[in-house]
């Protein structure tokens, strides 16, 4: 299984897979997708409709992570439960805070 994380010259890329309509909001393990990349499995307790999940999942990583909104930005799977989102900040701060989730 590939790593969750792409290094770039504007932060870290992160490969999710969202699930809305959870019990709790959380960062959970790293999975495998279909096609064997790894991928965070994140819970939130929102809705999929008018991009409420999406802010949901940006509210909980730029919380758990110390890292401002406006940092995030959703570059692929905005209507899709797996995604891809770009985090400009330090890299290794970053690599650092995703160690504490196994990543």
């Amino acid at each position: 299984m590939s790593s969750p994380l792409t290094k770039t010259d504007k932060g870290i890329i992160l490969n999710v897979r969202l699930a809305p309509k959870s019990s709790k909001n959380s960062i959970n393990k790293i999975e495998e997708d279909a096609d064997g990349n790894g991928v965070i499995k994140i819970s939130v307790t929102t809705v999929p409709e008018k991009g409420k999940a999406n802010k949901a999942l940006i509210d909980l990583l730029s919380k758990e992570l110390k890292i401002p909104k406006k940092s995030f930005s959703i570059i692929s799977g905005e209507t899709d439960k797996n995604k891809k989102i770009l985090i400009d900040s330090d890299i290794n701060y970053l690599e650092e805070k995703l160690k504490e989730y196994g990543v």
